[in-house]
């Protein structure tokens, strides 16, 4: 059953890019207010992990709803122009079913 008062879906998505870090970076906090703006989207963390070189993103998103009307959208459509993606991107998702501390989301 959905709990208004946390996530109930997170995505992570991860990507290598043939940008250089720094550009990468200019990137997507020129994209910060896109995000900020989407409905539903109630956090999302930048990633890198060096041992793989890989980018991307942790979303937690208040509802299926939310998540699919950014998956159809032209902002996700452009991401891997935008940060040029080198292959497929890698994507899961995964449900919430609980949170430890609700009095932190």
């Amino acid at each position: 059953m959905a709990n208004p008062t946390h996530p109930q879906v997170l995505i992570v998505v991860r990507f290598k890019s043939s940008l250089a870090p720094d550009e990468l970076q200019r990137r997507y906090k020129e994209r910060f207010p896109d995000f900020q703006a989407l409905p539903g989207l109630l956090q999302k963390y930048y990633l890198h992990d060096p041992a793989t070189d890989e980018w991307g993103g942790f979303y937690l998103w208040d509802s299926q709803e939310s998540l699919e009307e950014y998956l159809a959208s032209d902002l996700r459509k452009s991401i891997p122009e935008v940060y040029q993606v080198e292959g497929m991107p890698r994507a899961e998702r995964i449900e919430v079913i609980d949170v430890l501390r609700p009095e932190r989301t």
